[in-house]
């Protein structure tokens, strides 16, 4: 079967059309590692009551767009999803869905957004992969749509320091060095790229002591490595990660121009190592004020900078690594609370009267509570880092209804490679 690719879709996967019949208009297809304008030869995978999956088996018309993926295990590799594009293809793709979403959802319509590019290699600092000890030994990432292991040996879009760390443990692993508990791995680079925190996930039931023998396992497979901890999933507790053991400390010192912080194991970091300043300044620059709170604050990325313009900084942060962390970094003038978004706002929202709220929730966004507990705060300045555009768009939709105005919008490309877009947006009463 032919079809011709309308568009790409948030996800990654081209949109095409089956052809019309008596049942009415051709259902949609969604289709992988194609771009838009190209005609294919398709096969069909999956039908749904709405739509249907395909794959194409060949290019017929292919976009100038098109490229060759530089890495040997494009399109059979969950990670990546755009490849085989340009890199100026992949801003103006994510640009056109972030727009297409906003109008689609929140009935927005952006007329501009401001682009800010990353280098297209080696940007992750920090990359987790699963372990297999037998049959044979085997270090990777999940194939595409499956939980089946799919054996990589280098990745492009994490530093050089991370990879060079993947070469030295599968050495390990070949010459029968690595424990057979180990799960995954997760390695994390500085800002400078020479020193790694490596975190080591096993199977339920591993003892503190067992996790001693398997944290210090690891420093003759990766010679970088600063700090490890190791985490054993507890099956009373749905399958949740709780640290066991560590060696040489389990956090390390991650530097930006203007400050630096403490990061354990276990807590959040943005990953594109070459943007972390520009996201910082996107998002905090030029606001100034007598409070700012930062809601979602993980290890204060944003606190730190908005500590330096505003005379108070409130920074809220439910998960206890992260809070640990942020408690660390934080300046004199800024509180650390441990609390979700929406308890905090719930205690102390009547009390508040900020200048700015920042926000940076997780893919799930704010949800309609905390939209309304935002909107009641009657802050001047609302800044909205988000990472998932639909729900971006459901809360911008909230915010703007109840009288909030647009006025500014980044699309920050943290990863390269793949369908994820960061995007900053700035609102004002």
């Amino acid at each position: 079967m032919q079809l011709r690719i309308e568009k790409l879709a948030y996800g990654g996967d081209g949109l095409a059309r089956l052809p019309a019949d008596e049942h009415g208009p051709g259902k949609a297809a969604f289709v992988p590692f194609v771009l838009d304008g190209e005609l294919i030869e398709a096969d069909l995978l999956e039908e749904k009551p709405g739509f249907v999956r395909a794959r194409a088996n060949q290019i017929l018309e292919a976009s100038s767009n098109r490229v060759e993926p530089p890495c040997p295990y494009f399109a059979r590799c969950g990670g990546c999803h755009y490849q085989h594009a340009s890199y100026q293809h992949q801003i103006e793709i994510k640009s056109a869905i972030l727009k297409e979403t906003l109008r689609r959802i929140g009935k927005i319509e952006l007329s501009d957004v401001a682009v800010h590019a990353s280098p297209e290699w080696n940007y992750r600092n920090r990359t987790r992969l699963k372990v297999q000890t037998q049959p044979q030994f085997a270090i990777g990432y999940y194939r595409l749509n499956s939980h089946e292991l799919l054996a990589v040996e280098k990745c492009p879009i994490s530093s050089p320091l991370i990879n060079i760390a993947i070469a030295e443990l599968w050495r390990a692993g070949r010459d029968g060095s690595l424990p057979a508990e180990i799960e995954e791995i997760e390695l994390f680079a500085n800002a400078e790229d020479d020193q790694l925190l490596v975190e080591i996930y096993c199977v339920p039931g591993i003892t503190p002591e067992a996790g001693q023998k398997i944290a210090a396992s690891i420093p003759p497979a990766v010679p970088q490595a600063v700090g490890i901890a190791v985490f054993s999933r507890d099956a009373r507790k749905g399958g949740l990660e709780s640290k066991i053991a560590n060696l040489g400390g389990d956090e390390i010192d991650y530097h930006t121009s203007q400050h630096t912080f403490r990061v354990s194991a276990g807590a959040f970091f943005q990953i594109n190592r070459f943007l972390v300043d520009q996201l910082i300044e996107l998002a905090t620059g030029g606001l100034s004020g007598d409070l700012a709170l930062d809601l979602y604050a993980g290890v204060g990325l944003f606190a730190s900078a908005l500590g330096q313009s505003f005379a108070q900084v409130m920074a809220v942060e439910a998960s206890p690594i992260s809070y640990q962390d942020l408690l660390y970094n934080s300046g004199p003038n800024t509180r650390a609370v441990h609390a979700t978004t929406d308890q905090f706002l719930k205690n102390m929202g009547r009390k508040l009267r900020p200048d700015l709220v920042l926000v940076d929730p997780p893919r799930s966004g704010l949800g309609e509570v905390v939209v309304r507990s935002l909107v009641s705060l009657g802050a001047h300045q609302i800044t909205y880092v988000s990472c998932d555009p639909a729900t971006l768009a459901r809360d911008l939709k909230g915010l703007l209804n109840a009288g909030y105005h647009l006025r500014r919008a980044e699309m920050v490309d943290l990863f390269p490679q793949t369908f994820h877009l960061e995007s900053v947006f700035h609102l004002t009463k």
